[in-house]
C-alpha cells in the first residue's frame, strides 16, 4: 500500500470514528435535538482536525441525524409533534405509490422479506436499535424497488431524519423493541400485497398502514420525546457545557 493510499485510509477511519462518537453524543442526550454542533468546539474536545469534524457531520447529515443550512453550523435533527404527523402524511402518499409500482412491475420482494426478518429477530432479541434499522431498511427498500429515482430521493429526504429522530428518542429513553412488534403483521401484509397485487389495492393498504404507523409514532415517541428532554435535570453550565451547547 502506497503512502498516499495509507493516508486516505487513515483519514477515512478518523472521520468515521468521529461520526460514531458524535452519534453517541446525540443518542445519549449530550447533544440534544436542535443543538448546534460547532466544529471548533468538537475539534478541540476530540483533539482532531476541524476538517475531520466537518466530514463526520456530513456523514451524520446523510444519515439524517443532523441538518445543515448554507453558512450555518449543523444542528441535531429536531422534529415537533406536528412535524412527525405531517411527515407521515407525505410518507403515506409516497410509499403507497411505491407499493403500486412494485406490484405492477412484479418485482422480487426478497429485500423486503430480509428487512422484515431483521425486525423479527430484533423483537426476539429485544434490540430496539436493530428493530429501527430493519424498519428503516424495509421502507427504503420499498421505495427503491419502485424504480422511480425521484420518488426514492423525496422519500429518502424525509424518512432518514424521521428515523434518526426516532433512534435518538428510543436510545435516550430506553424503549424496548416491543413498541414496533405489533406492526410486523402489517409489514408482512405489505409484502403479500406487492407480490400478489393488484397495485391499486397495495397502494391503498400501504397508505392507510403508514397513516396508522404515524399515529402510533406520535403516541409512542413523538409526544414523549419533548417530555423526555424537558424532564432532564438542569445542570449548572460551566464553560465547557456552554461551549458544547453553543
Amino acid at each position: 500500500m502506497s503512502l498516499g493510499t495509507k493516508k486516505i485510509a487513515s483519514e477515512s477511519l478518523v472521520k468515521h470514528t468521529v461520526a460514531d462518537r458524535l452519534r453517541n453524543e446525540i443518542a445519549t442526550g449530550t447533544l440534544r435535538p436542535g443543538t448546534r454542533i460547532v466544529e471548533g468546539t468538537w475539534s478541540r474536545r476530540y483533539a482532531v482536525a476541524q476538517g475531520s469534524i466537518r466530514e463526520a457531520i456530513n456523514i451524520l447529515a446523510q444519515e439524517g441525524f443532523v441538518t445543515k443550512a448554507s453558512g450555518r453550523s449543523a444542528r441535531v435533527v429536531n422534529l415537533s409533534e406536528q412535524d412527525v404527523l405531517e411527515i407521515f402524511q407525505v410518507r403515506g402518499v409516497l410509499e403507497g405509490l411505491a407499493a403500486r409500482l412494485v406490484a405492477q412491475r412484479k418485482l422480487d420482494v426478497k429485500p423486503l422479506e430480509e428487512a422484515l426478518n431483521q425486525m423479527r429477530q430484533a423483537l426476539r432479541d429485544n434490540d430496539a436499535e436493530s428493530m429501527l434499522n430493519g424498519d428503516l431498511r424495509f421502507h427504503l427498500e420499498l421505495c427503491q424497488l419502485a424504480g422511480n429515482p425521484y420518488l426514492f430521493e423525496h422519500a429518502r429526504k424525509i424518512i432518514l431524519p424521521l428515523f434518526a429522530f426516532a433512534r435518538i428518542t428510543v436510545l435516550s429513553t430506553g424503549q424496548s423493541a416491543a413498541v414496533w412488534g405489533k406492526d410486523l403483521d402489517s409489514h408482512q401484509r405489505i409484502i403479500d400485497l406487492v407480490r400478489e397485487g393488484p397495485g391499486e389495492l397495495a397502494e391503498q393498504y400501504v397508505h392507510r398502514a403508514v397513516d396508522r404507523f404515524g399515529n402510533d409514532a406520535y403516541q409512542s415517541w413523538g409526544k414523549k420525546s419533548s417530555a423526555a428532554v424537558n424532564s432532564r435535570p438542569k445542570r449548572s453550565r460551566g464553560k465547557s457545557d456552554n461551549a458544547a451547547q453553543s
